[in-house]
């Protein structure tokens, strides 16, 4: 086998070779080839960087027997080419000794060869921030002027993904994925400002500009003001609006709600697909080819769930409304489960989008607000109740006073409990949908371009000390 110049066979060969080995009924080999780049910094300096680089190759046997069609899948990292033939007979090892696997479908036929399976992968490294490193620094030395302290730091990451499979598939992904986030602080610590961008290549992040938000949210929390817990007329931010939804679709499996056990199960049977969740024009999609959000446009499957099978390996991914002008339109599928609940086949999702029709900014929602809060962010997101998709959290880094138009000063942090289905079926006003990073998902999910939402009586069920 051939070699790239660190030495690792080419993965399509990999690839290749793993499949030759196979003697199972059918097999599907999926080869991650991960490269990351990072910066970190504090108290206006940077302090680590480093380049890594990684494989995982995953190997999915499938075996024929009487009662069915039985699945094994085996992960490994660093995989050699001494490695694979014991990788390849420990999936068909695990496939022998499984039962019928549920989800069985007879793997994907088809889906033409990806042009570019036989390249190489693509990696990142620290030329990723050769513009965005000098107006780090550049940032440093206004927040330093400016009495502010900076800490965050910068993910760049690259995965090139390659399926191939015994029934002829050859398909590759290439996956960028890109995180800033900045925190300011007052030299005591006493006030803290968040802020975090979702990039593919930090061409279109500014750390100068970040800062100068920053140092705005750092200023109206010199002005500090109790408010108790309850209902009050809300801002939420993309971000936020972005972990909340993601959430929601994380719960969207169509089987579960024919099943009675979710938000969107039906009263006395069958799933509320048809029903209108929101008065506004809200539409939520995913789009493999959304510009800057783009992500894989067939699955990538490395186990099998409620909305997802590693038999729909190579499966094609189209662009998908998830709700339309407000009606719940799709519940996630896969082959299985679309075949168990008569719905569409409607895969697993690499983005999401909301949109609203709305074009206000959120200064701009501000300035129309008479009396609420401004958010920054959501964290420690946590389900209470599947049946309503009722979550618990807390604030973060920041929760503002808006009266008349105007921020006022920063009031205390809550203890959150809403559904998100239910609070859009509340939302008074979607502003501008722009991208954004979701603040405690982040590590998942990045993909995302959300409005901000206006809720009239959001709950903030009791007060945090959370900062």
């Amino acid at each position: 086998m051939s070699t790239l110049s660190n030495g690792r066979t080419k993965p399509h060969e990999i690839v290749e070779r793993a499949l030759e080995l196979s003697t199972a009924d059918g097999c599907v080999v999926i080869a991650d080839e991960e490269s990351s780049a990072n910066l970190r910094w504090a108290g206006n300096a940077l302090t680590t960087n480093g380049v890594t680089r990684g494989r995982t190759l995953t190997v999915i046997a499938t075996v024929d027997g009487k009662e069915g069609t039985a699945s094994g899948v085996v992960s490994r990292s660093a995989v050699t080419a001494a490695d694979l033939e014991p990788l390849v007979r420990a999936a068909e090892a695990a496939a022998r000794g499984a039962g019928p696997a549920e989800d069985a479908q007879p793997l994907v036929t088809g889906t033409p060869a990806s042009p570019d399976f036989t390249d190489s992968p693509a990696e990142t490294s620290s030329a990723v921030f050769a513009d965005f490193a000098p107006a780090l620094g550049e940032a440093f030395a206004r927040a330093r002027a400016g009495g502010r302290e900076l800490y965050g730091f910068a993910n760049h990451e690259l995965v090139s993904t390659y399926v191939g499979t015994s029934t002829g598939l050859r398909l590759r992904h290439d996956q960028p994925k890109g995180t800033l986030e900045l925190n300011a602080k007052s030299p005591d610590r006493q006030r803290s400002a968040w802020a975090g961008r979702a990039t593919r290549d930090f061409k279109d992040v500014d750390p100068t500009v970040l800062d100068a938000e920053l140092a705005v949210r750092l200023g109206w929390a010199e002005r500090k003001i109790e408010l108790p817990a309850g209902r009050y007329e809300t801002l939420l931010p993309p971000t936020a609006v972005a972990d909340l939804l993601i959430y929601q679709m994380w719960s969207a499996a169509a089987r579960d709600a024919v099943e009675g056990r979710t938000v969107f199960s039906k009263p006395g049977g069958g799933t509320r697909v048809g029903e209108k969740l929101s008065e506004l024009p809200l539409t939520l999609r995913s789009d493999p080819n959304a510009p800057g959000l783009e992500s894989a446009p067939f699955v990538i499957a490395h186990s099998s769930g409620d909305d997802a099978s590693v038999f729909d390996n190579g499966l094609p991914v189209p662009a998908t409304e998830w709700i339309r002008d407000g009606e719940l339109t799709r519940l996630t599928t896969t082959r299985h489960t679309a075949g168990l609940t008569g719905l569409p086949l409607s895969p697993a999702f690499g983005n999401l989008l909301l949109e609203g029709g709305g074009d206000k900014s959120l200064e701009e929602m501000v300035a129309g607000t008479e009396r609420g809060l401004l958010l920054t962010c959501l964290w420690y997101i946590r389900e209470v109740d599947p049946a309503t998709l009722l979550l618990t959290g807390l604030t973060r880094d920041g929760v503002y006073l808006v009266e008349n138009g105007q921020v006022v000063g920063e009031v205390n942090n809550f203890r959150f409990n809403e559904s998100p289905v239910d609070l859009l079926s509340r939302a008074s006003e979607a502003g501008r949908t722009e991208k954004t990073l979701p603040r405690e998902w982040g590590d998942w999910f990045t993909r995302a371009a959300m409005p901000a939402l206006r809720i009239p009586d959001f709950n903030m069920s009791s007060v945090s000390q959370g900062v």
